[in-house]
This record gives C-alpha cells, sequence and structure tokens, in this order.
C-alpha cells in the first residue's frame, strides 16, 4: 500500500504514525481519527497531511483503501504444486517448446562461452544453471555483478542465457543489449514471448504460467524453468557427443 518513495518522504512525526499503522491495520481501519491522533501521539492535521502524501483526500479515503488492501492480502489462493506443474505442461509441452530447446541447444553447443544472466529468483536458478550446464561438460559463468566488465573479443563466439519471469527486467535487459553488442547470441528464458526480452533474443522459450504474487513477493513458480535448463543442458550434452564421435 505504501511505495517507496511515499516511505521516504514521511518526517519524523509521519514515519512514527507509518510505524503504527504497519504494525496494527486491521485496528487502524475501523478507527476515527483522533483515536489514531491519540495512540500515535500526533496531531489530526499529521494525519491528514500523512494521508494526503499517499495520494488520499482524508482519513475515511485512507480507511477505505486499507480495508481493500487487507481483504486482498486475506484472499490471496496460493495454487497447489500440483495445479501449477499442471498448467506447464497443458501450455507449453503442447507447443513448440522441444523445438525451441532443439534451436538454443544448437547455438549453446557451438558456443566456446556461456554466460547466465539474471536477477532475484531468477539469478538462483542462473547460477544453478550454470553449475548443471558445468556438471554435464559444457563450462558455463554467472554473472552476477551488474557492472562486472564484459568488452572482450571472447564474446563473440559467446551464447548469454538470460533468465526472466517478466521479461521486463531493466538490469537483464540493459546487460543483453551490452553483450548483443559484443556478440554474444541470447538464448532467453520468460514466461512470455511477449516482452522486451523475448523480442531481443536470438531464441526465446517461453513455459506460459500465471504469475502469482502474495502480499508484496512474486510467487511464480520455477518448476517449468528448472525443467527446461535441465533438459537444455542434456540435449547440449548429447550434441556434444555427437560431433565429437
Amino acid at each position: 500500500m505504501f511505495t517507496s518513495e511515499q516511505i521516504a518522504s514521511f518526517n519524523e512525526l509521519e514515519t512514527q504514525l507509518y510505524n503504527y499503522i504497519s504494525e496494527n491495520r486491521e485496528k487502524v481501519a475501523y478507527m476515527r481519527i483522533r483515536e489514531l491522533a491519540d495512540k500515535t501521539h500526533v496531531s489530526t492535521a499529521t494525519i491528514l497531511r500523512f494521508c494526503r502524501k499517499i495520494n488520499c483526500e482524508g482519513f475515511s479515503e485512507f480507511k477505505v483503501k486499507l480495508k481493500l488492501d487487507i481483504e486482498q492480502n486475506e484472499t490471496t489462493v496460493v495454487k497447489s504444486g500440483q495445479h501449477v506443474l499442471t498448467e506447464f505442461f497443458e501450455r507449453s509441452l503442447t507447443g513448440s517448446i522441444d523445438e525451441k530447446i532443439q534451436q538454443a541447444a544448437t547455438i549453446i553447443t557451438k558456443a566456446e562461452t556461456v554466460i547466465f544472466i539474471g536477477i532475484g529468483s531468477s539469478g538462483i536458478l542462473a547460477e544453478y544453471g550454470a553449475r548443471y550446464f558445468s556438471s554435464l561438460g559444457k563450462f558455463s559463468m554467472y554473472i552476477k555483478d551488474p557492472l562486472f566488465p564484459i568488452r572482450t573479443h571472447m564474446l563473440k563466439s559467446s551464447a548469454t542465457i538470460a533468465l526472466s519471469v517478466s521479461g521486463e527486467s531493466n538490469y537483464s535487459i540493459n546487460h543483453i543489449n551490452q553483450l548483443k553488442q559484443e556478440g554474444s547470441n541470447i538464448i532467453s528464458i520468460t514466461n512470455s514471448k511477449h516482452s522486451t526480452i523475448a523480442t531481443i533474443s536470438n531464441v526465446n522459450i517461453p513455459y506460459y504460467v500465471t504469475q502469482e504474487r502474495y502480499q508484496n513477493s512474486d510467487i511464480t513458480t520455477q518448476v517449468p524453468v528448472v525443467y527446461i535448463l535441465e533438459t537444455l543442458a542434456r540435449e547440449i550434452h548429447k550434441l556434444t557427443n555427437q560431433n565429437g564421435s
């Protein structure tokens, strides 16, 4: 309900008010303005100024928004693991995912350098992917630092595997842009092919599951990404052995 910009704009009294509200949301939603003022030891004028800072015309509108926010969080239903897996298999495995994996595997097999990028939960899986690929004989590295220097002639024979649920991560888009300029082939794994990262990639592997959020956290399942990464690594291993024999 509160943005980081709004919180940063609070003065000492408003921060005191914010802290009380955050810890007593259900109570505050049914308080009168004078009750809240007494509980927080601030004036009603401070409360009204606080409300205006978070884009509410008055205390009544603030309480309405607070109640809606509480109800929204209480009614969030976290889907079962079986449900999200079934959704992935029904949407993805009946489509062209095998063909996309094959295209990506062909590019990566020919690459001398393989780089993984991603941030947040995608970053964790990027690190896992680099380790899994390396375990199957295709040495790979995960670049965690967005300021990591990447200008090198080695990238002209490289492949970059970018992971992003939304496909709109500014960090990943900027990184991909730098890598593309250095000649790296971009393979992206995103939740949809209709995203910025997908459209600027040489090959995009979309997996199509419903994005889920719980309170302020993205809890979209990452099981499809693990499946794609492991299947891709095994296909690269097979192609490498075929080319070597």
